[in-house]
This record gives structure tokens, C-alpha cells and sequence, in this order.
């Protein structure tokens, strides 16, 4: 014959909820912390990619007006801004490139972050309820009173 299982203690079953609602308040704080460190380094990534999107654009412009001026006039001088600028770009576009996938990697942890930060809030504060409503204390009856003749 199978063997019957055990049936669950009140006080291991009392445990068991405590150390359940515990971890899950302990995720809330960790995901909580999670949150405002990524928001934080989703702040500082935005800034970069805007940093480096307006170098881009000036070093285009300076680009454009060093490749007339070396039309206008062949010398060594303007070949070599011409070079420099070039380099320059080079270098800027690749840090934007990397910047902006980053930043999407960020965004994208950020958001599902988030997204477990509402879970556990919403589950947290359903537990809270209900363990309000289950610990209020009974409510004692008053005793009738006798009608008077």
C-alpha cells in the first residue's frame, strides 16, 4: 500500500506563510533599488546619446565647410583638418553607436523591471489587506437588553 502523506502542522504552515510574505516584501525593497539604479543609468545613457548625437552634427557641419574650403584652395593645412575632422566623426559615431545599444539594453531591463516592481507591490499590498481583515479582532456581542414592564 502507498504510504499516506503527513498532514501539515498549524505552526509549519504559520512558517511557511511568514517566510513566504517575508520574500516577498524583501523583493519588493530589491526590486525597488533595482528600479531607481537603472532609471538612474538610463538618465546618464540619454545624456550621452544626446552628447554625442550633437558632436556628430557640428562635426558634420565642420566637415562639410573644411571639405570647401579644401576645394577652394588644395594645401596641406586644409587636407589635414580635413583628415582630423574625418577621424573625429569616425570616432564619435562608433561611441554613439555603442551608447544607443546600451541604452536600449538598459530600457529594456528598466522596463521589465518595472514591470516585476507593480507585480510585487500590487501582491504586497493584497496581502496587507488581507491580513488586516483576517486579524481584526472579533467583535463581542453586547447583551440584549430585557424590556422593562
Amino acid at each position: 500500500m502507498a504510504k499516506a502523506k503527513p498532514v501539515v502542522k498549524a505552526a509549519a504552515l504559520d512558517r511557511t506563510i511568514n517566510a513566504a510574505t517575508d520574500s516577498l516584501t524583501k523583493a519588493r525593497g530589491n526590486a525597488e533599488t533595482a528600479v531607481t539604479k537603472k532609471t538612474a543609468e538610463a538618465k546618464k545613457l540619454l545624456a550621452e546619446v544626446k552628447r554625442h548625437l550633437k558632436k556628430k552634427t557640428t562635426l558634420t557641419k565642420r566637415s562639410i565647410t573644411a571639405a570647401a574650403k579644401l576645394k577652394k584652395d588644395t594645401n596641406a593645412a586644409n587636407k589635414k583638418v580635413v583628415a582630423t575632422v574625418a577621424k573625429e566623426l569616425k570616432a564619435t559615431k562608433t561611441a554613439l553607436e555603442k551608447a544607443r545599444a546600451n541604452k536600449a539594453a538598459v530600457l529594456t531591463e528598466l522596463a521589465a523591471l518595472r514591470s516585476a516592481s507593480k507585480r510585487l507591490t500590487a501582491y504586497t499590498k493584497a496581502i496587507t489587506a488581507a491580513d488586516k481583515v483576517l486579524n481584526k479582532p472579533a467583535k463581542k456581542k453586547r447583551p440584549r437588553k430585557k424590556a422593562s414592564k
